[in-house]
């Protein structure tokens, strides 16, 4: 019909072209990493921080407006790009944007250093770098500590940063890709539990929540089908995560750690200091405590996870974009013969 707007998404593009977006987005990813200079999701998390500034109040209600606004914006206007550029351009701007919010090889590269500088019984250097992969209080932790608070935000943030972006990228498009990772940033800025934003949090926290429930439990599967990567057990792994994966304050980042602990045969979970405040965890695991080598082992089994989810990613993104091709050439054959 002239004049009508065409679809956002990735029906728009059809579904080669969605799986192909996909994988580009995580080959970049793995060649190039995060962006250097003039990340994205920094600059958002920049423009988050004002609009904080503007709307903060101590309430729910102030919460649910400043979340709407944050995540609302960014939304809108990404599917206004996406129905403005042109038809082939779209999976080149998914690819990109997933590239931008992926950090899956930032994340096995720091897994990485930490596991070194354990390994060479570097404590002070190694809670000093503890920062790049987690909020914890690093003083006075030990090596099997700095372990466990290591390989936990491996686990959790192979969810978050990896396969939350490709999932709802695959499903839709650069809307999707953009919104996930505005409710993720929103999240880790005020969705914890600290006397300023225990009620002012809780929109983003839910959200958030809300948002990885597939990622999460995507995670969990695929890491007990990867565990023999580290020398692990699929089972062992699998009976863990569904064992301890609800013995934690998240919904979410339990099933992660929970299938990590089983698949490296360790024991994570406990209390942990956040700013000065106490958030204690269930048990998960039955092996020892984790040690420096453990970590490396972590970001190997992460890297495992991630291939198999951009694989099916890719898959799941490319059947949904066919589904709603179809449907939409049946509607658009319905109207053109009643018309």
């Amino acid at each position: 019909m002239a004049g009508r707007a065409a679809p956002a998404g990735p029906a728009a593009f059809g579904p080669v072209a969605v799986a192909a977006a996909v994988v580009a987005g995580a080959v970049a990813d793995a060649v190039l990493a995060d962006p250097a200079r003039f990340h994205p999701v920094a600059g958002y998390g920049r423009a988050a921080r004002a609009t904080e500034r503007l709307l903060y109040a101590d309430s729910r209600p102030a919460g649910v407006a400043f979340v709407a606004a944050a995540v609302g914006g960014p939304v809108l206007a990404a599917v206004a790009l996406d129905r403005r550029l042109p038809r082939a351009a779209r999976p080149v701007a998914l690819a990109v944007t997933l590239w931008a919010a992926l950090g899956g090889t930032s994340l096995r590269a720091e897994a990485v250093a930490m596991s070194r500088l354990l390994t060479a019984g570097d404590l002070p250097a190694a809670r000093g770098r503890l920062g790049n992969l987690c909020g914890r209080d690093p003083s006075g932790l030990d090596e099997p500590e700095l372990a466990r608070a290591a390989i936990e935000s491996v686990a959790e943030n192979t969810a978050d940063a990896v396969l939350g972006p490709l999932l709802w990228g695959a499903a839709l498009g650069l809307p999707g890709v953009v919104g996930y990772r505005a409710v993720n940033t929103l999240d880790a800025m005020v969705g914890h539990r600290s006397a300023r934003y225990l009620r002012f949090g809780w929109a983003a926290a839910r959200l958030d929540d809300a948002a990885n429930l597939a990622p999460a439990r995507l995670c969990a599967v695929l890491t007990a089908l990867a565990a023999p990567v580290v020398g692990g057990s699929p089972g062992r792994a699998w009976r863990v995560w569904r064992r301890d994966g609800h013995d934690h304050p998240s919904p979410n980042a339990g099933q992660c750690e929970a299938a990590f602990a089983g698949a490296l045969g360790i024991t994570l979970g406990g209390t942990n200091v956040y700013a000065g405040e106490l958030e204690t965890r269930g048990r998960l695991g039955d092996g020892p405590p984790p040690r420096g080598a453990d970590v490396a082992r972590s970001g190997d089994l992460s890297a495992a996870v991630t291939a198999a989810g951009v694989a099916v990613s890719a898959l799941a993104g490319a059947a949904l974009a066919g589904r709603r091709h179809r449907s939409g050439r049946r509607r658009h054959g319905r109207h053109r013969s009643g018309a």
